[in-house]
């Protein structure tokens, strides 16, 4: 609990407005076993102090600001907690690369194949690229070839989101994992 007597201190939490820094001269109250009812902040804060809790102010609407009276302490630990179980529950996809040439080896095409399965397994996407060098670029073809060969290959495992395309020296592919 945040009480502080003395109204000429600073705030030390930029994240709420906690009890006499709320500048709204009406606010909507919220709380448990608190009617929800628009009053002065005035009358607020002195409602929060008789439940020795903290008046916080959660939004602000247009002419109203919405409090909450609760205990400021567990009301932030709770706020940390809901975000951790958040961060939890989300779901990052993260991009592997796996890069060849045109003219690739049938033991390297099923050691990169083998890696891009393991990627896909991991809900990961895969990026197939080949790079041409020099005058290689002349075999385009062929690139279009190993790649299409390559997604032909993945298909138990995931789909392209698109077909190979050329950029530059370089043909891509983007393969997506199948959702489970």
């Amino acid at each position: 609990m945040i009480r502080n007597n003395n109204y000429n201190t600073k705030q030390k939490s930029v994240e709420h407005k906690i009890n006499h820094f709320i500048t709204s001269t009406h606010v909507r109250l919220t709380g448990d076993n608190i009617e929800n009812k628009v009053v002065e902040t005035r009358d607020a804060m002195k409602l929060a102090r008789e439940m020795e809790l903290d008046l916080v102010e959660l939004s602000i609407a247009k002419d109203v600001s919405i409090c909450k009276i609760v205990d400021y302490q567990k009301f932030l630990y709770e706020k940390k907690k809901k975000e951790k179980e958040q961060k939890k529950k989300q779901n990052l996809v993260e991009v592997k690369e796996i890069r060849m040439r045109p003219n690739i080896d049938e033991h390297d095409f099923n050691f990169k194949l083998v890696h891009a399965k393991n990627f896909l397994n991991d809900n990961d996407k895969v990026l197939v690229s080949i790079f041409f060098k020099g005058r290689e670029i002349t075999y385009k073809e062929q690139g279009e070839i190993v790649l299409l060969r390559f997604a032909e290959e993945l298909k138990g495992f995931g789909v392209p989101e698109y077909l190979p395309k050329l950029e530059g020296k370089r043909m891509l592919m983007m393969v997506k994992p199948y959702k489970k």
